[in-house]
């Protein structure tokens, strides 16, 4: 039996074309040819206003497009994130997804002494792809943006595990190597990972 896999496409660009659009595609093949059932949700083409205050986060309700994409985040059984490093972390646009999306109620809920996780059971990938080599984000930058993403925003949430995979000097790589990942995000699409 096939798994349930919703593909966040987080690059800000709405006309597509770009690495990240190639690298989501190849997961959604991989997962479709295996049988999997496969959602996307483009981040970039939604309508949605940026929360400005704690009072908005935790009171407002959200809008219709985040309401329908909490739909399909409590629908799936394994995220699918992909999105460029810009200035070192997420695109604003995707960081402001996540807090319009993420919100208490949904996500997390009240509890005695830490909020209760309401997001268990869901697994996810997250995949960053950068101008910089991947290791030297690794290893000198420490994957900071992407350490937070996975404990205090998907970890608090209750998203376990998360798997990640850097896909670095995107602009200086070869066809060959781009294949390389097209390849193996097929790999992952099939197995749901």
């Amino acid at each position: 039996m096939g798994s349930r896999i919703l593909i966040v496409q987080g690059h800000p660009d709405p006309r597509g074309g770009r690495y990240c659009h190639a690298l989501a595609d190849a997961y959604a093949d991989g997962a479709e040819a295996a049988g999997h059932e496969v959602r996307r949700l483009a981040v970039a083409t939604m309508n949605f206003p940026w929360l400005r205050s704690k009072q908005e986060f935790e009171e407002q309700p959200p809008p219709e497009s985040i309401i329908a994409a909490q739909k399909d985040i409590q629908w799936a059984e394994c995220l699918f994130i992909v999105y460029p490093l810009w200035m070192g972390d997420l695109p604003a646009i995707l960081k402001a997804f996540l807090e319009q999306t993420l919100r208490p109620g949904f996500a997390v809920g009240g509890g005695d002494k830490w909020p209760k996780r309401l997001l268990k059971g869901r697994r996810a990938r997250i995949v960053v792809t950068m101008g910089m080599p991947a290791f030297v984000y690794r290893w000198f930058y420490r994957s900071h943006s992407l350490k937070s993403l996975k404990r205090n925003v998907l970890g608090i949430c209750g998203v376990s595990p998360v798997q990640a995979s850097l896909i670095g000097a995107v602009e200086d790589s070869d066809s060959r190597s781009r294949k390389h990942w097209l390849d193996r995000m097929r790999r992952y699409g099939g197995k749901a990972i």
